[in-house]
């Protein structure tokens, strides 16, 4: 009878204990993998939101800039990642893409990660270099297109990242035809087009934003439904006369498959307090987007959601990569 009390109570303290052990993650610095090299996009929220996180949880967010191939390279990397709860993998449209693009992945977006959060939707940006382009609106860009149809070149982040691809529906849409010219992240794009060795770029307003607020590049048009708050004088594609065009260069944060539920859980709920701090909203309206209220299962939705839109546009632009 003592015997069987004393096993009673120890299992009763390790049920109390379990919870306590579990809500110590982290225990030690986070890791987040960035598929871009730093300066792009990617790093515009990653940076701010690392930070942010590492107040929160108690323990250093370090960023890992892993570029190449559009993205794909640093997922790569992320899926093959110990899923301990100490690597994150922040990615984003581009790897809705990438499953049509790639006859072979070492990956599956859907597959080898756990879909943790939305964490921005900044619209893309159509800008352009003004020495290099002599319109002014996106109508008098596209009557110039059609004028040197394939002799205006336009900067991506890579073949097959959301830059290029959108890219290519403007020029479907629009009957006009022009050269893409591929760089190693968004950051050595917007290098190239603000010294005028591209002619423009499809962008995401996150990396945009403070290239155009110093007069750099020049923006023609936004595509979105509305206006950007953060550049509320620079029309909606729409309103340009471009009425079906509207692309938003998202960020999302992945977990690779097996990480543990209490971290993934704990991750979640910080990423959404992360977001509702004053600071984080004030630095992603600046950047031209709101801070968004998508996580798990929903996000994981619409994940497979952008996969299905952008395999048409693959199929009807014809573009392929090995």
């Amino acid at each position: 009878m003592k015997h069987r009390i004393i096993v009673a109570a120890c299992a009763a303290l390790a049920a109390l204990a379990a919870p306590a052990a579990q809500a110590q993650w982290p225990e030690r610095p986070v890791t987040i993998i960035v598929p871009f090299p730093a300066g792009g996009g990617t790093d515009t929220f990653a940076r701010p939101l690392a930070q942010q996180l590492g107040m929160q949880l108690g323990q250093s967010v370090v960023i890992d800039n892993k570029g190449g191939a559009g993205g794909t390279v640093g997922a790569g990397v992320a899926a093959k990642a110990k899923p301990d709860g100490y690597t994150f993998f922040m990615g984003g449209a581009h790897h809705a893409l990438a499953p049509s693009l790639y006859k072979s992945l070492n990956y599956n977006i859907q597959k080898d990660f756990v879909p943790v959060a939305l964490l921005a939707q900044p619209p893309q940006v159509i800008v352009i270099n003004k020495q290099k382009l002599p319109v002014k609106t996106l109508g008098e860009f596209i009557a110039y297109a059609k004028q040197h149809s394939g002799e205006i070149n336009f900067g991506t982040a890579g073949k097959g990242s959301t830059h290029h691809l959108a890219g290519e529906l403007f020029a479907l849409q629009n009957g006009i035809k022009l050269v893409d010219v591929p760089y190693q992240g968004a950051g050595p794009m917007l290098s190239a087009l603000i010294g005028g060795q591209v002619d423009l770029a499809f962008d995401g307003l996150g990396s945009s934003a403070n290239h155009i607020r110093a007069g750099s590049i020049v923006p023609l048009a936004v595509a979105s439904a509305q206006r950007s708050p953060a550049f509320p004088d620079v029309p909606t594609a729409k309103e340009a006369g471009v009425p079906n065009y509207e692309v938003s260069t998202w960020y999302a944060l992945w977990a690779p498959a097996g990480t543990p539920k209490e971290a993934v859980d704990r991750m979640t709920a910080e990423v959404v307090k992360a977001l509702n701090q004053p600071k984080i909203k004030e630095i992603w309206l600046a950047n031209g987007s709101a801070t968004p209220n998508l996580t798990g299962a929903a996000f994981g939705a619409y994940v497979d959601s952008e996969i299905g839109r952008w395999a048409k546009v693959v199929k009807d632009s014809g573009v392929t990569l090995d």
